[in-house]
């Protein structure tokens, strides 16, 4: 609940980690959102993006084992020896001469590795959402979607996505569409499902 907390401090609300009737009234006048089906959506698609809230960066902390599941396609088994606990080389090996990145020498992958509520990953990516923004600081230090963005990008990508126009509906079909644009396959469906539900039932209260 770190990111929670640090948007309740930034917008005058009790920094308790809780996201109660407050926290969602207010996440609804910053944010924009018009319906308790889109809190339900966005929420519960970044709850499990972020582990509930807690990370602001992409892990790329692997062991061997870890590299093999994840990435059979850039590693075998004595490459993920060799790179397995070593975040940055992983991320410029894994990310190298895509979305919009150099090849593993540019350093892009580690520089452009994903951040954020929902991570935006890659050159192309960061440098769409800098031009978005007006920011162009972000593609020197692209940190700064971690303090500044943290909760942008995710709304973005709803955005560029045509998400909204699916969160129209609070039932499994519905959560499957957003999941499959969001993670690109199912992953933590169930939990997924779980999640928007929840956060749907919070959001009436509101509205």
């Amino acid at each position: 609940m770190r990111y929670i907390r640090k948007f309740q401090h930034n917008h005058g609300l009790v920094p308790d980690g809780i996201i109660g009737k407050f926290t969602l009234s207010k996440m609804r006048d910053v944010f924009g959102f018009q319906n308790p089906y889109q809190i339900g959506h966005f929420l519960g698609q970044v709850a499990e993006e972020s582990g509930n809230f807690r990370f602001g960066e992409e892990n790329l902390n692997y062991s061997a084992t870890r590299l093999l599941q994840i990435f059979p396609k850039y590693f075998n088994a004595e490459q993920a020896k060799k790179y397995a606990r070593k975040p940055e080389q992983i991320a410029n090996r894994v990310y190298a001469n895509r979305i919009g990145n150099g090849d593993f020498a540019s350093g892009d992958g580690w520089k452009y590795r994903g951040r954020g509520a929902i991570q935006l990953t890659g050159r192309a990516n960061y440098k769409s959402f800098a031009e978005d923004k007006n920011d162009h600081r972000i593609m020197d230090q692209p940190d700064i979607i971690i303090t500044d963005y943290y909760w942008e990008v995710a709304l973005w990508y709803f955005d560029i996505r045509g998400i909204w126009a699916l969160t129209n509906a609070m039932n499994i079909p519905t959560i499957r569409k957003v999941t499959k644009l969001i993670n690109g396959g199912f992953n933590g469906l169930d939990h997924r499902i779980k999640l928007t539900k929840h956060f749907y039932q919070l959001a009436r209260r509101i509205y």
